[in-house]
């Protein structure tokens, strides 16, 4: 399903905003009838579009008082290298966002860790003892104007 019409892309914009919101709200913010809402909304999760749901947490009312994207150069440039890293990173739950990049180095991780003391020791204990990483650059985040992500 990739042929979106402009009902489908309100529908999305709406849910984005608001997971949440009743069918009932949504139909009527989208100009449908509740039950022509909910075949849309289901044909969209059936297809993938809508691949899920989640809460927005609040990073001080959970403990995150730090956050940092990270690049990581791996050491060789091989399938291996990055199978072993990416399974690595799957297994630390500091890192949130593991993504496989194009430029100087091979990824970029959002870590989020409760203060800078947690945030070094998994720099130390966990990143600087993988024997695929040749390099690490953190950039610490100061404020988030706008952050869009659910």
């Amino acid at each position: 399903m990739t042929d979106l019409d402009g009902i489908d892309e309100k529908i999305l914009q709406e849910l984005s905003r608001d997971g949440r919101i009743s069918n009932l709200a949504l139909a009527d913010r989208v100009g449908l009838s509740p039950s022509a809402c909910l075949r849309r909304v289901a044909a969209l999760e059936k297809a993938g579009v809508i691949k899920g749901y989640r809460a927005v947490l609040s990073p001080e009312k959970t403990g995150v008082g730090f956050t940092a994207y990270v690049m990581v150069g791996l050491n060789a440039h091989t399938k291996q290298a990055q199978e072993a890293f990416e399974r690595a990173m799957s297994h630390a739950p500091e890192v949130r966002e593991c993504h496989n990049i194009t430029g100087n180095v091979e990824y970029l991780l959002r870590i989020e860790a409760a203060d800078l003391a947690a945030y070094k020791h998994f720099h130390t204990e966990v990143l600087g003892t993988l024997p695929q990483v040749n390099a690490i650059t953190s950039y610490v985040v100061m404020g988030s104007p706008k952050d869009e992500r659910a």
